[in-house]
């Protein structure tokens, strides 16, 4: 396992209000003008420190580490979803990000993926028509019930001898 503090070296370099701040910041639940009043200092201040090279970098080492620690999870999230999904399609994309995460491809494109897309498409396409037909199916019925319903108009309107 890697050393989380080597990771965010420049972090800790910073005194502790610049740490709280780039916390804060990462929450992102908080304006500037609070983040700023927590901190103790001004709102110009936070300006500056956001601006400031070595305070940026901390931002960066800060946010990879705080990421890191949801990694794991969504690995997890992407394996069952590999293995237990209902849908071939959600399958066969997670197995792909999975495999492009692991350097084997990239998730936007593969032959895989594209060849499961043009089968949705395929069987979107039959549902459709399908559905057009009983439309066409039903209105013909309909037109059938009207005609039908016309000749008995008619029959009736003929005067009984």
């Amino acid at each position: 396992m890697v050393d989380k503090s080597v990771q965010n070296e420049t972090f800790y370099e910073l005194d502790k209000a610049k740490q709280t701040a780039i916390v804060l910041l990462f929450e992102d639940k908080l304006s500037d003008e609070q983040i700023a009043k927590t901190v103790n200092r001004s709102r110009t201040t936070l300006s500056n420190w956001k601006k400031d090279n070595k305070f940026k970098q901390a931002q960066i080492e800060y946010r990879r580490v705080a990421i890191d620690s949801y990694v794991p999870d969504a690995i997890k999230r992407l394996h069952k979803l590999a293995t237990g999904a209902k849908s071939e399609m959600v399958s066969l994309q997670a197995a792909q990000s999975i495999l492009s995460m692991a350097g084997f491809g990239s998730v936007d494109s593969s032959p895989e993926l594209e060849q499961a897309k043009i089968e949705k498409a395929k069987a979107d396409v039959r549902k459709i028509e399908a559905e057009a037909d009983i439309k066409e199916a039903q209105a013909a019925e309909a037109k059938n019930m009207t005609d039908s319903a016309s000749e008995v108009m008619i029959v009736d309107d003929i005067p009984e001898d």
